[in-house]
């Protein structure tokens, strides 16, 4: 891979990672607490806990997109981005600038995405 190549999905990924923080501390400021003085009754209660339970699942989602996006920086690093983790081929450049976190080339991606409808 070229360095311009790799310079251009660093700044990919660090963008990416840049807005999963921010999205993560927004949350955190303004939507992780309950001040049960602001609800009035039972419903709006339940209904605030039903979009705070929606927020940590979308923060855990988040959580995991950030891990995968900085093992594709350590990989940048170690220069094995880029590398299906499955077959050991190159990844196109077309889906790398799609997902850049991806781990699979589309071959084992449609694979595994088959094996798992299998079990499903």
């Amino acid at each position: 891979m070229k360095k311009a190549e790799i310079e251009e999905f660093r700044g990919i990924l660090n963008e990416k990672r840049e807005d999963v923080i921010g999205r993560a501390e927004e949350s955190r400021e303004n939507d992780m607490t309950l001040d049960s003085s602001d609800l009035p009754d039972e419903i709006d209660l339940a209904s605030s806990e039903y979009i705070q339970s929606f927020t940590f699942r979308l923060r855990g989602r988040d959580r995991t997109f950030l891990k995968k996006i900085d093992k594709a920086l350590k990989k940048l690093e170690n220069g094995e981005f880029g590398v299906c983790e499955s077959c050991e081929e190159m990844i196109s450049n077309k889906r790398l600038k799609a997902r850049p976190e991806t781990t699979l080339c589309i071959n084992c991606k449609e694979d595994e995405e088959r094996e798992e409808k299998a079990y499903n």
